[in-house]
């Protein structure tokens, strides 16, 4: 807390020099230190191996600014050579720059790096000022980090009198098939133009464009059929021709659509089924062209039946020189948020800065993104080890949006000319509905890819979204994540696995359940054969009978996992002829 004081009224941050003594060589799960990006794979090396294995971290992004040979992230997790678990981080992240830390490498010291701003300062404050909390979170039980909730803690409380508009969804979204390459967000193949001069209804389709009434009225079925709350659809809007690393600011002004998409016909049909659309605002980082047309895109929203969207920050930001991460965007991000609740509209902020538990005091903050998310499994793929880290890192800040649920793990199949594969083994596409925690969850795939594994697809029609209590089974940092939730309002229970690149055997026990009920459970897992490089889509569905004295054996392939759904069963008649765990 800074006061207000005679001589302490406007002042600037030159810079905040919190330090962290680690003391030994322990064991570090990182990312680069980036004032733009934090879309990287993670590295685990020891300290001294940061600074030789930096310039292989740091892979290419459309919008990156790394800034040191030992600069890293937060949260930044540690395992230290006495096996103990230690993770750095910041809460409560409110009009003042993001925090990074710097390693001096001779002394083992952390030192807090704050983001700049385009002239080289790092906050324009005015007293009295509260500044981020600096935390530290410690335990010999790997399971106690992720259970901590000293982040969302550290934020002020809620400050919605009603949150009654702010709700868990589940949503499908016309998104996969741009990302892998199939289908495209622009209407047509024109290098340039003008929004309010370019007349798009003279201009031909280039027959590519997935965000069509016809299309999107497909996908309005398929989520009605199997009660999915919302459709996304991106690329509705003109400007995708030539929104990409142009540094345009007048990008778009998300309410003009193009010509083939029926605002009016869409909306009519969407409530006809009972589902909603889901609103896409991407800015191509020109954050100040956002706001100014930010009041009525929310009106729009609100007149064409809409309640949540999800913003995008990709490439370099505008005001130019200013990044993601940097105290300007951090007020951009909250005011947008802020803004948004004025028309009982939920968010979901993708390349916006890392989370610091702010969803406490604004829950319309519904989800982020703000790390490498399943994007990039269609442009190159991910570490096997990677979702056996964000838990640990990213999550502790806030629910992410990380977009699981891909049953086609050969990109080809959708592109012939993108080559990525997916690493992951399809029953741990399912887990991650549960290790992944976020109340804004979508099926990522496309829904001919779901018609052809209807059975494993049960399970995201059955997994909850929003939960009364949680349990972590099992947990090693890049190794493996089991967590138990039960749903909330209904007492059913999901169980979730996430498996780095070796092959384990889980072991749990079902100890959390009711001692006076019986379970059905079905468990999804990989076939013995199954492995994420060469037979990813080999699962199996089986049903037991458990107690609260059950336990299981269970084998997970590399990147595999596997998933369980427990329901309560009412009579006997429903167990008749299942084998007990």
């Amino acid at each position: 807390q800074l006061p207000e004081q005679e001589n302490l009224v406007y002042f600037n941050i030159k810079e905040q020099r919190t330090q962290f003594d680690i003391n030994r060589d322990h064991t570090a799960f990182w990312l680069p230190g980036d004032y733009d990006s934090q879309e990287y794979d993670y590295t685990t090396s020891k300290l001294t191996e940061i600074r030789g294995l930096m310039s292989t971290a740091v892979t290419p992004n459309v919008s990156q600014s790394p800034f040191s040979d030992t600069g890293v992230q937060t949260a930044l997790m540690l395992k230290t050579v006495d096996s103990l678990y230690i993770n750095l981080h910041e809460a409560a992240l409110v009009e003042y720059p993001c925090m990074h830390l710097e390693l001096d490498d001779n002394t083992l010291i952390f030192e807090s790096h704050l983001t700049p701003d385009a002239i080289g300062n790092k906050g324009y404050m005015q007293s009295p000022r509260s500044t981020p909390w600096r935390t530290v979170i410690a335990s010999d039980n790997a399971a106690d980090i992720l259970m901590s909730r000293i982040t969302l803690n550290l934020n002020e409380p809620c400050t919605y009198e009603d949150t009654e508009w702010i709700k868990p969804v589940k949503y499908i979204g016309v998104w996969w098939e741009m990302i892998t390459g199939k289908s495209s967000w622009a209407y047509s193949d024109l290098k340039s133009i003008q929004l309010g001069e370019t007349d798009f209804t003279k201009i031909e389709s280039n027959g590519r464009h997935a965000a069509n009434t016809t299309h999107v009225k497909e996908y309005l079925d398929f989520a009605a059929e199997h009660d999915f709350d919302a459709v996304l659809v991106e690329g509705w809007n003109q400007g995708w021709e030539d929104w990409f690393d142009n540094s345009k600011d007048y990008v778009f002004d998300f309410t003009s659509s193009y010509p083939d998409f029926d605002v009016d016909v869409l909306r009519e049909y969407a409530k006809s089924k009972g589902v909603r659309l889901m609103m896409h605002h991407e800015t191509s980082g020109s954050s100040r062209n956002y706001e100014r047309h930010m009041d009525e895109a929310y009106q729009f929203m609100v007149d064409n039946n809409y309640n949540s969207v999800k913003s995008g920050y990709v490439g370099n930001i505008i005001p130019r020189g200013e990044t993601h991460s940097g105290q300007w965007m951090v007020n951009h991000y909250l005011y947008a948020i802020k803004k948004a609740a004025e028309y009982k509209i939920m968010v979901n902020a993708h390349e916006a800065v890392r989370p610091t538990g702010l969803c406490r005091t604004y829950p319309n903050l519904i989800g982020n993104e703000s790390a490498r998310g399943t994007e990039y499994e269609a442009f190159g793929g991910n570490n096997p080890d990677h979702t056996t880290i964000l838990p640990f890192t990213r999550l502790l800040g806030g629910p992410m949006d990380y977009t699981p649920g891909i049953f086609e793990p050969d990109v080809s199949q959708y592109n012939p000319g993108n080559g990525s594969k997916v690493r992951t083994t399809l029953a741990r596409q399912l887990a991650l509905y549960v290790t992944m925690y976020s109340p804004l969850q979508m099926a990522a795939d496309l829904p001919e890819t779901y018609k052809k594994h209807m059975d494993a697809f049960q399970f995201i029609k059955d997994v909850g979204i929003d939960w009364d209590e949680t349990k972590v089974l099992e947990a090693e940092p890049g190794d493996f994540i089991t967590y138990a939730r039960k749903e909330k309002g209904t007492g059913h229970w999901f169980v979730g696995r996430t498996n780095d690149e070796i092959a384990r055997t889980s072991e749990i026990s079902f100890d959390f359940l009711d001692a006076d009920k019986r379970y059905i459970a079905t468990i999804y897992s990989d076939k013995s054969d199954a492995h994420y490089q060469t037979n990813p889509k080999a699962y199996q569905i089986n049903k037991f009978v458990a107690t609260s004295k059950s336990e299981l054996s269970q084998y997970c392939a590399p990147g595999g996992g596997y998933a369980i759904s427990l329901t309560v069963a009412d009579s006997r008649r429903e167990t008749r002829g299942l084998k007990k765990l």
